[in-house]
């Protein structure tokens, strides 16, 4: 978009630069000089209210930089947004009428979707991808530095089928690595989580012969390893344990180290994540699965990400929000707000703050003509 006037564009600058310096995310940022225009005249000056949000835990950093981007465009509107209930509690709390978008890792079933018909009328739901990263495998094994692993073996790790670092089949990945005999201590979320579905679609999609249960935001293993609330807890708990090995948002892993994960299902491509390695991934996996009109929903077909410079795991999360809001007024600060997370100054605003990956542009213009939608 053209900014109203000089000032507002000063106003972007600023809001990112603070947000890039109080996120301190994977992307790193030389500051406001790369801050790109907006791509749509929207009069955010006129806006003024509070947005009720919260879900994925991975979306934390994003919505953070966003919501004080959002405010550098001019518009006084407070976003609170509540990482702390992951994103089945996002999808249930939006459902229950107590947030006007949900954050969610995971777009709403076919069932929540004629649910959202009780919570915003007729009219239903939208499920709009806004952010876009990767499910990193972090792990904490002194003494190794790189760690090769494909989906056979992650499946196998994480349902207790492998339970030592020196197993004939990690070793065999990691030809050098001194690989101890301890026991591997497994760490996974213990509440309802799209980080988790997104993270067992890959297992069952790639290595379907050993991850038998269907894709789900709950974890179908319990009884095995440590149950950890939040991607927070999961980072947590493996850079506290040694021998321990979790899977996280690849924005939320801070310092800890994370495996390079196998192209395909064989041979000695090993890929470590990268922006452009998610936004590739998306690419070729990326099908569309719409629910109804203006509905973005998108299936991720995992066994087409074959490539060197695709990342195997690439996570893909929504804000879920009515197409017509009961109060019009929170209906059109809904809208302009996730118009402008999900245009190209929201994407490099997340790309810089949390190491996300923008959006394709011609997902960036799907979101633009379903916000209109909203009302």
């Amino acid at each position: 978009m053209k900014l109203k006037n000089v000032a507002a564009a000063g106003a972007l600058a600023l809001a990112t630069a603070l947000a890039l310096s109080a996120c301190g995310g994977n992307g790193g940022s030389d500051g406001a000089a790369n801050t790109p225009s907006p791509a749509k005249t929207v009069d955010y000056s006129s806006l003024s209210g509070t947005i009720t949000a919260g879900g994925s835990s991975a979306q934390a950093n994003a919505q953070t930089a966003w919501a004080a981007a959002f405010k550098g465009l001019g518009a006084n509107v407070t976003i609170n947004y509540d990482k702390s209930q992951g994103s089945g509690g996002g999808r249930t709390n939006w459902l229950g009428g107590s947030y006007d978008f949900a954050g969610t890792d995971s777009a709403l079933s076919a069932d929540e979707f004629t649910q959202a018909k009780t919570t915003c009328g007729p009219d239903g739901g939208l499920n709009i991808p806004v952010y876009l990263s990767g499910v990193s495998v972090i792990y904490n094994l002194p003494g190794v530095d790189k760690l090769n692993l494909s989906a056979e073996v992650i499946a196998k790790i994480f349902s207790g089928a492998i339970k030592t670092w020196n197993d004939p089949a990690i070793k065999a990945l990691n030809s050098g690595a001194d690989l101890p005999s301890s026991p591997i201590a497994t760490v996974h979320r213990s509440d309802g989580s799209g980080t988790t579905n997104n993270f067992t679609s890959y297992l069952n999609q790639v290595a379907p012969s050993v991850w038998t249960n269907a894709p789900s935001n709950d974890w179908p293993y319990p009884n095995v390893g440590s149950g950890q609330q939040g991607g927070s807890g999961v980072v947590n708990t493996v850079t506290a344990t040694a021998n321990s090995i979790g899977y996280a948002d690849q924005s939320s892993i801070g310092k800890a180290t994370q495996a390079d994960i196998q192209a395909g299902t064989s041979g000695s491509t090993f890929v470590t994540y990268s922006a452009d390695g998610a936004t590739k991934a998306f690419d070729d996996a990326a099908q569309d699965a719409s629910q109804g009109d203006g509905d973005l929903t998108k299936k991720l077909d995992y066994t087409k990400i074959t490539g060197a410079d695709a990342y195997p795991i690439p996570l893909l999360s929504y804000a879920v929000t009515c197409k017509t809001f009961k109060d019009s007024t929170q209906g059109k600060l809904t809208a302009a707000y996730l118009g402008f997370i999900g245009s190209k100054t929201g994407q490099d605003v997340a790309e810089k703050n949390a190491g996300a990956a923008p959006l394709p542009t011609s997902i960036q213009d799907e979101i633009a003509k379903t916000v209109a939608l909203i009302k």
